[in-house]
C-alpha cells in the first residue's frame, strides 16, 4: 500500500527536511506541499536541493487542502498548527513538528509558550524508556503524533536511561548544547545572520527560560518512579555551524551505584535500537559524525571525583531531532519497518 502524504510549511528547514527524507521513501506518494506566504511558488525556488521533487508547487496551508490525504505532516510555527488539528479530523494520521501538542501540563504551557492550551498527542520519541517499557509502544496504531523538540530529545535520550534505572539523582541535571541556528527555523532574523554568529559563540535563552524545558522534565518524569523531583538547568549555545546539536549532560550519581550498574543502564536501554547508539567507554561523539542520519550518538563518562555522570550526545537537529524522529514514528503507527526511509549513516567530510 502507498500512503498519500501533504507537508504544511514545505518552504522552512524542517518541513524541507521532511520531504527530503520522504523522497526516498518506498511506501509514501508525496502529493501536495504547502505554505504561506510562498504559495504560488515552485517548490523547487524555496527547497533547490529537492531536485526529484520539482515538479511539485507550493498551495496555500488551509484544511480543505490537507485534507484527503492518509498522513498530514504540519512543519509550522510553535502556536500555529492547533488551528488546523481540529478540522482534519477525517485525515488518519497527523503529525505535527511544532510544539502545539507535546506538552501534558497545560500550567507548563502558559509559562513557556502562553495562548491556548492544546490536547497533548503520543511523542514521538520511539527510543525514550518509559519505566519498564518504551515510547514506541504508544506509537504502535497511533492517529495524532507530536514529534519532538531538537534540544528536548536529544537530552531525554541522555539520561531517560539512567533516571528509569536509579542510577543517578534527576533533581539536579545540568546540560549545556552548542545548536546549530537551523533548529530557530527559516525566518530573518538579525542574531541568525552570518555576520552575527560566525566566528563566536552566543548562549542564549539562560536562566531557565528556554521552552524545551518543560518538554525534557515530562520526558524524565515518564522514565522515573513516581513523585521523582526533575530539576534542570538548561542552556544552549549557537555556534557557526548549519546544522548539529551537541549536548553535554551530567547528573549526580545515585548513592551506593557501582561503574558498571551506570554504564548498564545504557548499555540496556539501547542495545537493541537501530538509531541511538552508546560508543565505547572513552569514545565520545562529534556532531559532524551524524550530519544527514536519524542516529542519535552517545559518549558516557563517570567522574567520581565530582560524584556525577556525564553523558555527550550529538544529533543533527534536522534529521533526528525532528523530520527523522517524525519519519520513525510514522513509520511504527503506520505498521511499517521502522526504518524504513531512514539512515544511521551520516555525510562526510
Amino acid at each position: 500500500m502507498t500512503f498519500s502524504v501533504a507537508v504544511s510549511g514545505a518552504s522552512g528547514y524542517a518541513g524541507g527536511e521532511i520531504l527530503r527524507l520522504l523522497a526516498s521513501h518506498p511506501d509514501v506518494e508525496i502529493r501536495t506541499v504547502t505554505a504561506h506566504s510562498n504559495a504560488g511558488q515552485p517548490l523547487i525556488d524555496h527547497q533547490p536541493h529537492l531536485r526529484s521533487l520539482a515538479h511539485l508547487t507550493l498551495q496555500d496551508t488551509t484544511p480543505d487542502i490537507l485534507a484527503g490525504h492518509d498522513v498530514v505532516f504540519l512543519a509550522l510555527p510553535h502556536g500555529q498548527s492547533a488551528q488546523y488539528t481540529d478540522m482534519l479530523e477525517g485525515v488518519p494520521l497527523v503529525i505535527d513538528a511544532g510544539a502545539d501538542h507535546r506538552l501534558t501540563d497545560p500550567a507548563a504551557w502558559d509559562a513557556f509558550y502562553g495562548g491556548a492550551f492544546s490536547e497533548p498527542w503520543a511523542y514521538g520519541v520511539p527510543e525514550l524508556p518509559t519505566g519498564t517499557a518504551k515510547q514506541r509502544d504508544a506509537l504502535v496504531g497511533a492517529r495524532r503524533i507530536a514529534a519532538p523538540g531538537c534540544n528536548a530529545s536529544t537530552v531525554s535520550l541522555s539520561l531517560a536511561p539512567g533516571v528509569a534505572a536509579g542510577v543517578i539523582d534527576p533533581g539536579d541535571i545540568v546540560t549545556v548544547l552548542a545548536v546549530g541556528p537551523s533548529g530557530a527555523g527559516k525566518s530573518l532574523k538579525t542574531n541568525l545572520l552570518a555576520s552575527e554568529i560566525l566566528g563566536t559563540a552566543n548562549p542564549y535563552a539562560v536562566g531557565g527560560t528556554h521552552r524545551h524545558i518543560p518538554e525534557i522534565r515530562q520526558a524524565l518524569a515518564a522514565a522515573a518512579p513516581a513523585e521523582t523531583d526533575i530539576r534542570i538547568s538548561f542552556t544552549p549555545v549557537l555556534v557557526p555551524m548549519a546544522r548539529g546539536i551537541l549536548a553535554t549532560s551530567t547528573a549526580p550519581i545515585a548513592p551506593g551505584v557501582t561503574d558498571a550498574q551506570i554504564r548498564g543502564a545504557w548499555e540496556s536501554a539501547y542495545a537493541d535500537e537501530s538509531f541511538v547508539h552508546l560508543l565505547p567507554e572513552g569514545s565520545f561523539p562529534r556532531t559532524a559524525d551524524v550530519l544527514g542520519a536519524n542516529t542519535a550518538l552517545l559518549g558516557l563518562a563517570i567522574d567520581r571525583a565530582a560524584g556525577r555522570v556525564v553523558v555527550v550526545a550529538a544529533v543533527d537537529n534536522l534529521v533526528k531531532g525532528t523530520a527523522g524522529a517524525a519519519i520513525q514514528s510514522m513509520n511504527i503507527a503506520l505498521g511499517l519497518t521502522e526504518s524504513t526511509g531512514l539512515s544511521v549513516n551520516g555525510v562526510a567530510p
